[in-house]
């Protein structure tokens, strides 16, 4: 991979650029918050050849979700199943709506 390939993808929302260190400075939390959320299965960053926790963007998002939750006196785990339930009923949802066009295309209304 060149260099302007790897720039190229930091525009991809799920490729891993983000070091834990600077994940943590952009979500003004720490480290071991990180590892929490990881350890409670909301998110798991990629490793890199030497082993380190890289963080794509999605994954910021989500951890952001979570410590806005834990801000507010959501214990970490809670949190973590709040925001993936809130992400379950978002695809839900976008699923349904797929599905509603689909059948509304397939089944044009009669002209009476």
């Amino acid at each position: 991979m060149t260099a302007d390939d790897s720039f190229g993808r930091l525009d991809d929302d799920d490729y891993p650029a983000y070091t834990m260190g600077r994940a943590a400075e952009m979500l003004g939390t720490t480290q071991n918050f990180l590892r929490a959320i990881g350890e409670a299965r909301l998110i798991t960053p990629l490793r890199s050849a030497g082993g380190h926790r890289r963080y794509s963007g999605y994954q910021l998002r989500v951890a952001a979700r979570a410590r806005e939750l834990v801000d507010q006196g959501t214990p970490i785990e809670s949190a973590c199943r709040i925001v993936i339930l809130e992400d379950q009923l978002e695809e839900a949802q976008r699923t349904n709506t797929e599905y509603r066009r689909a059948a509304g295309s397939a089944n044009p209304p009669s002209a009476a």
